[in-house]
């Protein structure tokens, strides 16, 4: 798959809701209703972090879920977008790129929003043909403000931004031209999923995915 296609694809993904949940699961016996809870909500793209060992099993438990599409976050080498793509995901969210991941995920045919925090890094990107990309760490990296500026003289790139972003700042970033939509966690709190309040999380994710943008 092409780096144009992937973007085209890319941006499909993000347009399906204001907020891509930003997903780390301990447990495998959570996957299912988590994502039954946020795909009911209104938020039907999903990335699990790659981060912990249920990881890659709660991405295929999250793939039979319907009306749910499923990535991979934190793609980091070849051999996670293998793995990644093998489990069942369907996109991938990496923090950074190398040319061996992009590489990766050309080669497996697997959509990528490709990690980027500066504006060399997203004409490094542009030029390779990725024209969406996650804005990462998106606060520490400067916030809204910083992408607005990159904005201004790359509006060829458009963005997922994630990083630091929540309730209170979370229309800062969707009000702006280049954003497609938002990367955050805040949607499935940690003391909700472990108390398996299902109901809670899908009133968060339908208020985020009312958000305007």
């Amino acid at each position: 798959m092409i780096p144009a296609e992937q973007s085209r694809r890319a941006a499909e993904i993000c347009a399906l809701a204001p907020v891509v949940p930003v997903l780390v699961i301990d447990r495998i016996e959570d996957a299912a209703p988590l994502a039954r809870a946020l795909v009911a909500g209104g938020l039907p793209a999903l990335e699990v972090t790659l981060r912990t060992p249920a990881a890659l099993d709660a991405i295929r438990e999250m793939a039979e879920v319907p009306g749910g599409m499923v990535g991979a976050g934190t793609l980091l080498t070849p051999a996670d977008v293998k793995a990644a793509k093998a489990a069942g995901a369907r996109f991938g969210v990496s923090p950074g790129a190398t040319d061996r991941l992009l590489a990766a995920c050309e080669d497996e045919g697997l959509p990528l929003l490709p990690g980027a925090a500066t504006a060399t890094e997203v004409m490094a990107l542009l030029e390779k043909g990725y024209t969406v990309q996650k804005f990462f760490p998106a606060e520490a990296s400067g916030g809204a403000k910083a992408l607005a500026s990159i904005g201004a003289p790359i509006p060829q790139v458009r963005f997922c931004p994630t990083g630091g972003i929540g309730p209170k700042n979370v229309a800062d970033y969707l009000g702006l031209p280049n954003v497609l939509c938002v990367g955050g966690s805040w949607v499935a709190p940690k003391d909700l999923v472990a108390a398996g309040d299902w109901a809670a999380i899908e009133a968060l994710a339908r208020a985020a995915s009312a958000l305007p943008r």
